[in-house]
């Protein structure tokens, strides 16, 4: 009998540590509460779409607008997240500047004919936040990227043209976790 009840005892003792402590997940910014605005600047498009092509850089790409296309993703997923207020004001509390500096298309798999069935499209940026106040930079990232993957045939099959809108909502949706997460 006193097995039991110490059995019993030591389920509620846990079950209440288990409640009490919880996991410590939370859906607001880890960003000090000093900011709450931010602008981002129109990302420019460094990619060297002239360079040569080498053996580690085979597939080369350029897509004119690429960098518009990143600025505004970037812009609506701020705006979806809510924990900054995009401004266009001159009175920011954080500034986003980026550069689009690669657009890579990597082939994964090929058939036995040796075409290509998969590729991972990949956008790379470098970019830093700015405290629009003192003009400090809070962070810097180089090589930072947002990516995909999209078959060419099959039932899962899609164009290269969603793959990369895919990349650009991946890529925005890293930039404002790293924006709002603790530094």
């Amino acid at each position: 009998m006193n097995y039991a009840r110490a059995r019993k005892g030591i389920v509620i003792f846990m079950a209440l540590s288990f409640f009490i402590s919880g996991c410590g997940y939370t859906t607001r910014s880890l960003l000090p509460t000093k900011y709450k605005t931010i602008y981002v600047e129109n990302f420019t498009n460094k990619i060297e779409w002239l360079a040569e092509q080498t053996d580690q850089r085979m597939y080369v790409g350029y897509r004119p607008g690429m960098e518009i296309e990143i600025t505004n993703a970037v812009i609506n997923r701020y705006l979806f997240d809510g924990n900054l207020s995009v401004t266009q004001s001159e009175t920011p509390d954080l500034i986003l500047k980026g550069a689009l500096v690669d657009y890579r298309r990597e082939p994964l798999r090929y058939d036995t004919n040796e075409n290509v069935e998969e590729y991972r499209v990949r956008l790379v940026v470098d970019m830093e936040l700015i405290d629009a106040k003192t003009k400090n930079v809070l962070w810097t990232e180089k090589g930072f990227a947002g990516e995909t993957t999209y078959r060419t045939s099959g039932s899962l099959a899609k164009s290269e043209n969603t793959a990369v809108r895919d990349a650009t909502n991946d890529l925005a949706t890293r930039i404002v976790e790293r924006t709002i997460e603790a530094w």
